[in-house]
């Protein structure tokens, strides 16, 4: 019942439009070393989002995605890491899609790869301590972003 509550809120949200939070857009580099590191010393769920300015399909689910973390980011943390992409692009992607959740970048797609993925984007719901519950391959819709942070906070 959960789920079917979040991902209706997640569909009314995203056809409403909300500011970013002020704050210039970070977008420190991270290896594959520190990503499995920041996942592990986690104390939250955790919605990883690898994204690139240049991908159509990232570009759907940010609004999405910037939805949820206004929703639920008190509950659940965001990243979202660009991937293989310029970093002033990367910039101006945050920018326009108002992604108030820390970003940073990858430019070696070592990550994705370390993932498992090929394609972009790839959405990763993590488990405190670091654990992957789930990965999702290829753009993340409504209902899916939905059942995923809601199997994670069931276990939280």
């Amino acid at each position: 019942m959960r789920s079917r509550i979040v991902a209706l809120l997640l569909l009314t949200l995203t056809a409403c439009g909300t500011g970013g939070n002020g704050a210039g857009p970070s977008l420190d580099p991270i290896t594959v070393e520190e990503f499995d590191a920041l996942l592990a010393a986690s104390t939250q769920p955790m919605v990883v989002n690898l994204w690139a300015s240049w991908c159509i399909p990232c570009r759907s689910e940010a609004p999405l995605l910037r939805q949820a973390h206004a929703l639920l980011g008190d509950d659940v943390v965001f990243l979202g890491i660009a991937v293989e992409d310029a970093p002033s692009n990367s910039v101006a992607f945050i920018e326009e899609f108002e992604l108030a959740f820390e970003n940073r970048s990858d430019q070696s797609g070592s990550i994705r790869g370390h993932l498992g993925g090929i394609g972009m984007p790839v959405t990763v719901f993590v488990r405190p301590g670091g654990e992957i519950l789930r990965t999702h391959f290829g753009v993340i819709d409504d209902a899916a972003l939905a059942l995923g942070i809601d199997d994670l906070l069931a276990e939280a």
